[in-house]
């Protein structure tokens, strides 16, 4: 049962806003489906104007014309639309570059990796390098007490730094050599000193250094290190998480929603710097104890996410009856900013439910607080493991068990502290009318369905590392609790009801919803074994999800929630359907097994756990099924499965180790139950 692991491209506040995987490829059919085909040209022909007015113009209306609207995004995408604007970036008028900048932040965040890939391979971070220096001597003059410089001059470089800032974010998450390429900027000071002057600032640029620092630090050595080195760095990070935003453990409203964001963020990073260098006291603190689960909980806990999408419909009903000004005319140029109150509104409530999902992806961090039970440490070359050599497959690095052992307890909380998240957890994960909207009836407010569908997904991932913890050190106290177990049960079969099972293009976050949902289940089955009743429909679900997916790990989960529930001693005819259908797994008359070999493992591994006690109820369905024979007559072709992996492969040793082990077992449990003669 593998962990939930942060996931990059939801890290953005902004991640994809307007999902578009569901609109066709190319540029004829951008065309067709955008309502804005006959304004592309212009915005072009502009964009080389001689006349400064006009680039400006061009710029701002790509800003415009992106909004919420993935198909008019694509097809300035096909016409180069990227590439016009790093050109203007060296342009001579400081106005042009201002707006250019913000074009392609919003185009980061609107279409994300693949518009972030295109700018990091047409050298965007040529032009950029040579802000970083302008701004920073900006702000030190900005921040000088005797400046002069008039408030609206500075708005536009606080702005200018935020579009910067937030696009270099956002090309760090784009892959392995623009993050490289962003390292040898050296970052860190330039992004630590909006974090100290967050007094003195507007809080937009600094949330960004923040979301920056965040990516940045996030198992990026360079960056760590650079952190790590100066004390001053995480005094002032320190001081941030300290404030008084969230006061008495409960989330006080505050007028700007990026306050406790950047709180979150400062509480992320300093997660991922931990353990914290000694000899400074900051190196003592168990950065998840006493700070990230104090903090964060209270954030979690303080949205409610059916009243935000009532709101939301609220506020986009009301939009849609506000008159619409299209300034895309020369005479009206508009800002790039230029919204309205119910605009700002729904920005102001996207941006409470990325702090949450935000908030989510770092508890998802701390509760896995304790290693996999089978952890594959990189070792020797593969390559130069023998076909039946399997002693070495066991060998675990011991300098790496002493550094675990040895290092501060600082990357999570005991599984004490685990329990209390459950309950904000639950309520996050119960999907709203906004959350999955049909196809066939696109969101009226497309930012609002992702980030609710995010925090959905995002509070799962949580509570599969929640039940993974307490799995592998038990509660003795949390699993007496049968209640409870029902209750959480029933909780996530009563979200996966609302998600229901529409599949096909535009409905991937649905189908992510399961696929997280099913490791959650299996955590909930293996804290309360025993006393969950195995319900013919939901056993029927998850045999049909097993069988519909093609990707093994999906399997071996569906597999393993069916083990707990066929171990309700109560239930003869809920045994009889799970272990039938595990027996299908099987290979059989020299066919491989129709699940695969990774599914088939777990089946077996199943199969020998839920009738290892011959005194269960249920065992009847083992004595009068003939499963013995059964199991028998699959010896030969296991055995084949298992010298058919190929250690080679990633997880290849592991997976040959575990089937070896499981085979082993298979035999030994056969000799068991014949000397056993029932």
């Amino acid at each position: 049962m593998g962990k939930s692991q942060k996931k990059r491209s939801m890290r953005r506040h902004n991640p994809m806003r307007v999902p578009d995987s569901h609109l066709p490829k190319g540029l004829a059919s951008a065309s067709s489906t955008s309502s804005k085909t006959d304004a592309i040209l212009p915005i072009l022909q502009k964009m080389e104007s001689p006349d400064a007015a006009e680039r400006k113009w061009a710029c701002v209306a790509v800003s415009n014309l992106i909004q919420n609207d993935p198909s008019t995004r694509r097809l300035l995408q096909g016409k180069n639309i990227v590439g016009a604007l790093i050109t203007r970036l060296t342009d001579s008028e400081e106005e042009v570059v201002v707006e250019a900048v913000g074009a392609l932040r919003n185009l980061c965040i609107d279409g994300g990796y693949d518009i972030c890939a295109e700018m990091y391979n047409k050298n965007i971070l040529v032009p950029l390098k040579t802000f970083i220096p302008k701004i920073s001597t900006t702000l030190s003059q900005y921040l000088d007490s005797s400046t002069t410089t008039p408030e609206n001059a500075q708005k536009i470089v606080y702005e200018f730094a935020d579009n910067v800032i937030t696009t270099l974010w956002c090309l760090s998450e784009t892959s392995n050599k623009a993050l490289n390429a962003i390292n040898e900027i050296h970052l860190i000071p330039f992004l630590m000193s909006f974090l100290a002057a967050r007094d003195k600032i507007p809080l937009a640029p600094v949330t960004a250094a923040a979301h920056c620092l965040y990516v940045l630090t996030d198992d990026n050595y360079p960056a760590i290190s650079d952190v790590r080195t100066d004390a001053g760095y995480i005094a002032c990070l320190l001081d941030i998480v300290k404030s008084d935003q969230v006061p008495n453990g409960k989330a006080k409203e505050v007028s700007d929603p990026r306050a406790v964001t950047l709180m979150v963020l400062a509480a992320g990073i300093l997660r991922n710097l931990s353990p914290l260098p000694p000899p400074t006291a900051a190196g003592f603190i168990d950065i998840d104890k006493d700070i990230v689960l104090p903090l964060l909980q209270p954030v979690i806990a303080s949205i409610s996410l059916p009243e935000t999408a009532n709101t939301a419909l609220e506020l986009v009903t009301r939009l849609a009856a506000e008159p619409q000004l299209e300034n895309l005319s020369l005479k009206n140029t508009p800002k790039t900013d230029h919204k309205s109150q119910i605009e700002l509104e729904l920005e102001r409530l996207e941006a409470k439910m990325r702090t949450v999902q935000l908030a989510l992806e770092i508890l998802t961090g701390a509760c896995a607080t304790l290693p996999d039970p089978e952890i594959e440490i990189p070792g020797k070359d593969e390559d130069d493991v023998d076909e039946d050599e399997d002693e070495d497959l066991v060998i675990v690095d011991e300098a790496d068990v002493d550094m675990q052992e040895d290092a501060p307890q600082t990357n999570g909380p005991t599984t004490s502290f685990l329990p209390a998240l459950v309950s904000p957890l639950l309520a996050l994960i119960q999907p709203t009318t906004l959350s999955f909207p049909p196809l066939a009836a696109p969101s009226p407010h497309p930012p609002t369905t992702s980030a609710l569908s995010a925090i959905h997904i995002s509070a799962l991932e949580c509570l599969n590392n929640v039940f993974l913890s307490l799995t592998t050190t038990p509660n003795p106290s949390v699993s007496a609790d049968h209640a409870s177990g029902r209750k959480v049960w029933d909780d996530i079969w009563a979200a996966l009801s609302v998600v229901g099972t529409e599949t096909g293009l535009g409905q991937e976050r649905r189908q992510e919803m399961w696929e997280v949902a099913v490791g959650v289940l299996w955590g909930i089955g293996n804290v309360w074994k025993g006393s969950l009743v195995p319900k013919e429909e939901q056993v029927k679900v998850l045999i049909q999800l097993c069988d519909a997916t093609s990707d093994p790990r999906i399997r071996v989960k569906c597999i393993g929630t069916l083990e707990c529930l066929a171990q309700h001693p109560d239930s003869i005819e809920g045994n009889n359907m799970i272990s039938q259908y595990l027996l299908s797994i099987l290979p059989s008359g020299g066919s491989p097994s129709p699940a695969g070999t990774e599914p088939l493992i777990q089946a077996l591994s199943a199969l020998i756990d839920i009738y290892s006690d011959e005194n269960m109820p249920y065992d009847i369905n083992f004595r009068k099924g003939g499963f013995l024979n059964r199991l028998v007559s699959s010896v030969d072709d296991v055995k084949k499965a298992v010298k058919a992996i190929d250690r080679r492969k990633e997880g290849g040793r592991e997976l040959r180790r575990r089937a070896e082990e499981v085979r082993e077992n298979l035999v030994a449990f056969i000799q068991y139950r014949k000397d056993l003669g029932l």
